[in-house]
Parts: structure tokens; sequence; C-alpha cells
């Protein structure tokens, strides 16, 4: 899957580079092709360009406007469902196929991560919904309320497990990599209908103040919050491979510092990287054990 004008055989213009195909050429990243695609197309796309910039002071707006009423109403109305279908609404009418195949890749990629260090985390209980949507209809389904749900309740019953048995993470002795899908996931064909033009943070940017609005405050807090888990998930992949190569492309972290809601697209942006680029380098540790070669960079 690659834009026909990046193909790296072509020649180009040393006095004009163009930052875009120096992007998607660049492999410093260990991102799949079909990611890094949607994720160029979407930067370098109109809606980015253009649309967001226009929208962003109105969203802004509504965003201390819903921030206020759930000051008044933390708890109610919660509208969770409604909110659900609107999303589901949205991305079929409006969002590109490259920012859909981005959004659902990230409920698999989140659950792989999970399963890995569950797996090889030695005996501890945890218990968490895996999320494989195939369709954005799947996504009604409370999806993105479990996402962050699986999050916190995956580091809550992680390490308190460690604790009662008084360990660490650890390297185990094999390392079971059953869980990383190897090649594109599947999904069903998604619209690509004129309308759908929209990029993944645009769509991200109109879509935060409904969240604010329309999930009691207790939820959309800690959706926000969890973004900055990136690094603490990273690191206890690091135990395990005995390696924290992969620290250095994680950078969405501190969680002990949340960081205002008003800039959660951009860290839900990073978040989605940081997942791509973790799940990216597992499967290259993988490979290299698939091929008998030892777990460093």
């Amino acid at each position: 899957m690659r834009p026909p004008d990046f193909d790296p055989t072509a020649a180009y213009d040393p006095r004009q580079p163009d930052r875009w195909r120096a992007l998607w050429l660049d492999r410093s990243l260990p991102l799949a092709d079909e990611a890094k695609t949607a994720l160029v197309s979407g930067a370098r796309s109109g809606s980015r360009r253009w649309l967001a910039p226009a929208i962003r002071p109105g969203l802004w707006a509504l965003m201390v406007v819903a921030r206020g009423l759930r000051t008044l109403s933390p708890r109610r109305p919660n509208l969770n469902g409604v909110l659900h279908r609107l999303i589901h609404w949205g991305l079929r009418r409006f969002a590109s196929p490259q920012a859909n195949r981005l959004i659902l890749r990230h409920f698999h990629i989140g659950t792989e991560l999970l399963g890995f260090i569950a797996a090889n985390a030695g005996p501890v209980r945890i218990d968490t919904t895996p999320l494989r949507p195939r369709t954005l209809r799947a996504l009604q389904d409370d999806a993105f309320l479990q996402h962050d749900l699986n999050v916190f309740n995956f580091v809550i019953q992680l390490n308190a497990g460690l604790r009662e048995q008084g360990r660490e993470l650890s390297p185990p002795a094999q390392l079971d990599f059953s869980m990383i899908s190897d090649g594109p996931f599947d999904l069903e064909p998604l619209p690509a209908g004129p309308l759908n033009v929209i990029d993944v943070q645009t769509a991200i940017e109109a879509y935060l103040p409904l969240y604010a609005l329309m999930l009691p405050r207790d939820d959309f807090e800690r959706a926000a919050h969890s973004l900055q888990l990136d690094e603490t998930i990273a690191i206890y992949v690091a135990r395990i491979l005995g390696s924290d190569y992969h620290l250095n492309f994680v950078k969405n972290g501190c969680p002990l510092m949340p960081a205002s809601p008003f800039g959660a697209a951009r860290r839900l942006m990073l978040h989605g990287l940081d997942c791509e680029a973790l799940h990216g380098w597992l499967r290259q540790m993988k490979a290299r054990q698939a091929a008998g070669l030892p777990m460093a960079a």
C-alpha cells in the first residue's frame, strides 16, 4: 500500500525535496507500511491543512462550554451509547479510508500489546476485554470506552498481582510472540465515498468536545489520562525483552503529571504513533526469534 508519488526509485529535484516523501521513506520508526501511508496521507491532506485550523477555535470554545457544564453536573447525563453511535455515523460518512483504517488498527494493536505483556508476565491473573473490530459498525459497542477501561484495569491487575507475589517483570525463559500478528489486520472494506475525506486528527479534534460533553467527567478524564500510559506500557515491554531500545521512540509519557485535556487530540495522535511503533518493534523481535537471532537492537 504505497502512494504512487512516493516511489523510492523515482527521480526528484534535490532543490525542492518533498518533505512527505522523505518521511514516508524514512525507516527510523518500525511502522507498518499501511500505517505510515495512512499517517502521511492524512498529514498532507486538505482537511488537515485547511479545515482543521479553521474549525479549531470553535471546537476549543465548545470544549470550554462542555467542561463547564460537566463541572456543574459531573455524572449526568451519561450519553455514552449516543456518543458511540454518533462516532460511528461520522466516521462512516466523512472520515477517509486511511483515517478509519488507523482507528480500527489501533484496537487490534492495543489488544496485542496487552496480550504480549500478559503472556510473558508469568502467573498473574489479568481480565480484560479483547477488542478486534473488523468494521466501523463494531465500534458502536462501547469500543472506545472499553479500550480505556482495558488499559487501566490491565495496569491495576498486573501490578497488584506482581506485588502480591513480591516480584517484578523480567525476561521469561522463552518469549511468547504468538499474539503478535504478522500481516495486515483483517478489516472489511472501508467507506470511500465523495465525502470520505476527513483525516484522522481532524476527526479526533471534532469529536473531543462531544466526548467531554456526553461522557461523565470521570470517564472523559480517564480517557484523556490513558493517553499518557504509552511509556508505562513500553517499560513493561522493556523489562520482558531485556532491552530498552524501543523507549527511544515512545514519547507520550509522564502519567504522574496529567496534561490538560485541551491537548488531548495531539496526544491521541502521539498515542497512536507510539502504539504502532511499539507493535512494529515486537513484529521485528518476533521475526528475529524465528530466525534464531538474539533479542537485541
